[in-house]
């Protein structure tokens, strides 16, 4: 492998788009190995796009209404159009349990998502988002259902025990919009001797393009530690070992079964576990049924069958 440089992470270049509260981040890291950098641009990509948790609306209670064709009474949005643009309300919060926002507004005025109230520890990142339009005195009152997830979860997959008036949302939990990334090769007398990735990224508001990633990078890393330490496999092969050195006298065998081991030279599990049930059976004195003896002793205090031919 080739020698490189110390690895550099670097912000190139970063905008917060006050309208909707988009944020963007221009990163390249580096130097990788030849074939490295498009490898660690795809599987970063799929992480930010597809597994870091968000927060959303994924129900709304309105009402007067008990189903997303019906209208509100002033209002000039139907309800289906309140559902999408209750779809785009962009929130952040730590806690995974699930938590209501509630709306009281009487017109004529604008809805906007800063008149939601919301509990203290979910935050709001773009206030400014429109949600309907009340043209005359009416009252709308509204309460939402907020959520943590991770995606994008359709109506169909919400099988949340909710109240039968909330209206279900097509929720995107996605915190990260946009991932676009390409490698700029370095070059020695045009020989390729080292890569940089550039990575694009923009995201909703509700963290940052860094924090995005690295919160991605941590998710590889604990995927990948299940393959190089594995509590489980490691548990099983400590078992393994214990049950086979374990002694023949802690199967607890009739006298006639134990001394024809004994005379055999199989003095410990692990030797027995050499023999299948064919050649147990003939060794001298020991017969069928001393060999079912041998069988159900390791089955009931080992949980280990003899191998078959």
């Amino acid at each position: 492998m080739t020698n490189i440089p110390m690895f550099q992470f670097e912000q190139l270049d970063s905008d917060i788009y006050k309208e909707s509260g988009d944020i963007f981040g221009r990163f390249k890291f580096g130097p990788f190995n030849k074939n490295q950098a498009t490898t660690i641009g795809n599987t970063l990509r799929r992480v930010l796009l597809g597994d870091l948790p968000g927060t959303a609306i994924t129900a709304v209670r309105i009402a007067g209404t008990n189903h997303e064709f019906s209208s509100i009474p002033g209002v000039r949005e139907d309800i289906l159009e309140i559902l999408l643009n209750l779809k785009h309300v962009v929130l952040k919060n730590s806690s995974d349990q699930p938590s209501f926002g509630r709306l009281k507004i009487q017109g004529p005025q604008i809805i906007t998502a800063d008149q939601i109230g919301l509990p203290s520890d979910v935050t709001l990142i773009n206030p400014n988002h429109y949600i309907a339009t009340i043209c005359d005195d009416s009252i709308v009152e509204m309460e939402f259902r907020i959520e943590r997830g991770v995606g994008y979860k359709m109506v169909e997959q919400i099988n949340d025990p909710i109240s039968i008036d909330f209206l279900k949302i097509d929720t995107v939990f996605m915190p990260v919009k946009k991932v676009n990334f390409n490698v700029e090769t370095i070059y020695l007398n045009s020989i390729p001797i080292n890569e940089y990735l550039i990575l694009d990224l923009y995201t909703n508001g509700s963290i940052t393009p860094r924090d995005a990633i690295q919160s991605a990078a941590n998710l590889v890393i604990n995927l990948f530690n299940l393959f190089v330490n594995n509590p489980v496999e490691e548990n099983e092969k400590e078992s393994i070992k214990k049950a086979n050195d374990l002694l023949i006298e802690e199967l607890q065998l009739s006298v006639r079964a134990y001394n024809c081991l004994k005379r055999a030279q199989i003095h410990s599990v692990s030797d027995l576990l050499k023999y299948s049930p064919q050649d147990l059976q003939e060794i001298k004195n020991f017969g069928q049924k001393s060999a079912e003896e041998v069988f159900l002793a390791l089955e009931n205090k080992l949980g280990i069958t003899l191998k078959s031919l």
